[in-house]
């Protein structure tokens, strides 16, 4: 599975976008179940109102794009969003 991540807003305004492949990944199963979970949790149709100068985030996993803000992110789309910045290219 790949999953892409795209932060945009906060102070600077700077997009950020970063992609991880599951199948690289010891834990891929994991990942990809909260992956399949954050998007089922985030929006889908419309970007959700976020806070001045919070990050607002896109979720693509297999086709499936969600969208959420700060400061309402769910655990699962915390957890993922971190890692795929983290991690992802």
């Amino acid at each position: 599975m790949r999953i892409t991540v795209i932060r945009t807003g906060g102070f600077g305004g700077v997009t950020r976008r970063a992609m991880l492949d599951t199948g690289d990944l010891p834990d891929s199963g994991e990942v990809a179940a909260l992956a399949d979970q954050a998007v089922a949790e985030g929006h889908r149709d419309e970007r959700p109102v976020g806070v001045p100068d919070g990050f607002h985030y896109e979720i693509e996993a297999d086709g499936a794009t969600a969208y959420c803000a700060d400061p309402r992110l769910t655990d699962a789309q915390r957890t993922l969003i971190t890692r795929v910045l983290k991690e992802g290219a």
